[in-house]
């Protein structure tokens, strides 16, 4: 599903600004990403920092940094967690970011209150897709996938 070429995933969770989404895996941990909508606001990903496994990180406090040609600055988290892995195909090539946002994740991390309650917070479904797509189109935001 796209809004304004701004490509959107119904069965993810996301933020209320739509620059992060969540995905809930097997093992009760969550993947976290960046929307091509944030994508493309932040332009070409140059540099990818993920704290070390283990580290905790309360709301308000990121998860990873993120450096492009036109911006730095933290990945929004919203939940108290503790990392449990860095994507290291991000980390080596961070442009993945760009080119597939919803494939080239950030980070795994361990809600500390456990999958459930952390999503409640987020949006998902038809809900999100409203949103989303209000977002893109209000901001006139025509998102563009950089490839290098």
């Amino acid at each position: 599903m796209e809004c304004n070429g701004c490509e959107f995933h119904p069965e993810l969770f996301y933020d209320d600004e739509f620059q992060v989404w969540l995905r809930r895996e097997d093992d009760d941990t969550l993947t976290v990403g960046m929307t091509d909508l944030a994508q493309t606001i932040a332009g070409k990903i140059i540099h990818v920092r993920v704290r070390r496994p283990g580290t905790r990180r309360p709301p308000g406090k990121p998860v990873a940094t993120i450096e492009s040609g036109k911006w730095a600055g933290p990945v929004p988290n919203f939940i108290d967690c503790t990392i449990v892995e860095a994507n290291s195909q991000v980390l080596e090539n961070p442009v993945l970011l760009n080119s597939d946002p919803y494939n080239a994740w950030i980070a795994r991390v361990e809600a500390v209150e456990g999958a459930d309650a952390a999503l409640r917070a987020f949006l998902t479904g038809d809900e999100a897709e409203d949103g989303y797509c209000h977002r893109v189109r209000d901001e006139d935001i025509h998102c563009q996938r950089s490839t290098r």
